[in-house]
């Protein structure tokens, strides 16, 4: 759960830090108090956008920071490991975010700079915010088939993961057939220019490595005369009269006549200068062996040069070297065998091609039928749900269709439309009340409907994607009396389940509250500034009654929210 939130700078907040509890929190005010910018922080948290217009006026930079209490066996662990970021499950999570007044933003996860895609990612198991206008989305009939595969999980997962590998199949051998059709008349016009190009690479019988042997072959050919000559003027100074070995010899000779006389001295360096001779002797030799293999062939010379030249030409052609121009010449005679049996390959793709169809067919059928189960259990959970929040006699049905289409693939002897989804169209119909046919949401749904029903599917599924922070943002707009009530109890036992968070301007809704926060904005020195103010029993009262009342408390209004929190408490507590 969020366990602390520190913002600083942050529009009209100057800083306030806030801790939180488990369960159901509220937070209410004045229209313009500062309450969405609550949301606003814990959004830039999870990696929402961020813009300089969000710091505030005349500060350098705002500053965003939040403290998570997760399980080990939380997602959000694994997830940071796959992304590099030191973590220990055993203690807290730390989120940082600053905006600069240039708009700048840097993140920073236990620490540790992030990216905005890492911290989106982290984000996505952390906080699941829900604003007034997100039931909107509801309308969206593409939304629904990702709904209901959510609610499918692992089972859905698995049959999907199964359809997409042989759809992706699919699609890449229609791609391999596309291409080969549309490109052969272009091929057989490069088919001269590839022959010449094999024959002229071929013919050259290139070996990798062989440009960099010739080049050390040529150095020492077009240096034979200055080798020869250096080797012999080395080996002369070490051999000949009196000078070199000659001279360490006679020096080891004196050294051995007079050891004797100071052993201790003299021993040690006697062994080195012997040792030094033998390796003058041995150096010698390899010296005359050396100048004695040094060639003089000018032949020689001429046919690597032309030689180079060759590899030279073709790595000015087809790659920076041999190993590159080796590639290129396999490349090409693949080109061209795809050229000359262009026919027979297109034959073994459309047979490969048929295959890949009936088995896409067999896979989407597959998830489809396994789809259309888990519609029918979803359908009566949200109906549940639904009974729940005042609507217990709306019909709600998960519809599955497939789209009959003669460019896709064939279902039980029908061609139907497919993409990466499947072969399925789902669309959520509702019939609000008895005796109405099943339609679309968009046809039938009013503001205070589509509300409830989001909120009857996120109980759902909160208990499906282990996602900690649940944000209502106003998602009770356009709800009243016992509609609003039936809200209020649905996020309280949903607050059971994971942190729950609403900001609201009913009564009803705030009654059921774990703990409550008012949100109220102040002036001071022309300046204004946003308290976020943790209520006690005898403040959430009067609070509850401004609710009620508006501007004016009265005695009647006070008394109806003493009324009013004291029923949601006895509720909570038979719950």
């Amino acid at each position: 759960m969020l366990t602390e939130l520190s913002i600083r700078n942050l529009a009209v907040i100057e800083h306030v830090h806030i801790r939180f509890k488990a369960g159901f929190h509220v937070l209410t005010g004045e229209t313009g108090a500062g309450k969405s910018i609550i949301i606003d922080a814990l959004t830039l948290i999870v990696g929402g956008r961020g813009s300089s217009e969000l710091v505030r006026y005349g500060a350098d930079k705002a500053e965003i920071e939040a403290m998570f209490d997760l399980p080990a066996s939380h997602p959000v662990w694994h997830t940071l490991t796959e992304l590099g970021i030191e973590s220990d499950a055993s203690e807290h999570l730390i989120i940082r975010r600053e905006i600069t007044a240039t708009g700048k933003s840097s993140s920073r996860i236990n620490g540790q700079l992030v990216n905005m895609t890492m911290l989106r990612k982290t984000g996505e198991w952390l906080v699941n915010i829900h604003g007034q206008h997100e039931h909107q989305s509801l309308l969206h009939v593409d939304e629904h088939i990702h709904s209901l595969d959510l609610f499918g999980d692992a089972e859905i997962e698995s049959a999907k993961m199964t359809y997409q590998a042989s759809y992706d199949q699919y699609m890449k051998l229609q791609k391999e057939l596309n291409d080969l059709q549309e490109t052969s008349k272009q091929a057989l016009q490069m088919l001269d220019l590839y022959r010449f190009q094999i024959e002229e690479i071929s013919s050259a019988k290139l070996k990798l490595g062989e440009d960099e042997t010739l080049a050390e072959e040529k150095r020492k050919l077009a240096n034979a005369e200055k080798l020869y000559q250096s080797s012999s003027e080395a080996y002369d100074f070490l051999y000949a009269t009196n000078r070199g070995l000659d001279a360490a010899g006679k020096a080891v000779s004196r050294l051995q006549d007079i050891v004797q006389l100071d052993p201790t001295n003299l021993g040690p360096i006697l062994e080195q200068a012997q040792s030094a001779f033998y390796q003058l002797e041995d150096a010698a030799y390899q010296i005359r062996d050396y100048r004695d293999s040094i060639e003089f062939n000018s032949s020689r010379l001429d046919f690597i040069e032309q030689r180079l030249d060759t590899i030279t030409s073709l790595r000015r052609k087809y790659g920076e070297n041999i190993k590159e121009i080796l590639s290129y010449l396999e490349k090409i005679k693949n080109e061209v065998d795809t050229i000359e049996n262009k026919d027979e390959i297109i034959r073994k793709l459309e047979e490969k091609l048929l295959l890949a169809e009936k088995q896409v067919g067999v896979h989407a059928l597959d998830l489809s039928n396994l789809r259309k189960g888990i519609a029918s259990d979803l359908s009566a959970q949200i109906e549940h749900e639904l009974r729940d929040l005042q609507m217990e006699r709306t019909q709600f049905r998960v519809q599955i269709a497939h789209i009959i289409d003669d460019r896709g693939v064939e279902v039980d002897g029908n061609k139907v439309r497919f993409n990466r989804q499947g072969i399925d169209q789902v669309e959520f119909l509702m019939a609000p009340n008895p005796g109405e046919p099943l339609r679309g949401l968009s046809k039938i749904a009013s503001g205070g409907e589509l509300s409830r029903i989001m909120l009857a599917m996120k109980a759902i599924f909160a208990r499906i994607d282990q996602i900690p922070v649940l944000v209502f943002d106003e998602v009770d707009t356009g709800v009243s009396g016992r509609a609003a009530q039936a809200i209020a109890e649905k996020m309280s036992v949903l607050s059971q389940s994971c942190q729950v968070f609403s900001i609201t301007h009913l009564p009803q809704v705030a009654s059921f509250a774990d703990v409550h926060f008012y949100i109220r904005k102040e002036v001071d020195q022309e300046r204004t500034f946003t308290r976020v103010q943790d209520m006690p029993d005898a403040g959430r009262i009067e609070e509850l009654a401004r609710m009620l009342g508006g501007v004016e408390v009265t005695e009647t209004t006070l008394h109806h929210a003493g009324e009013m929190l004291t029923m949601a408490k006895n509720k909570k507590a038979r719950v």
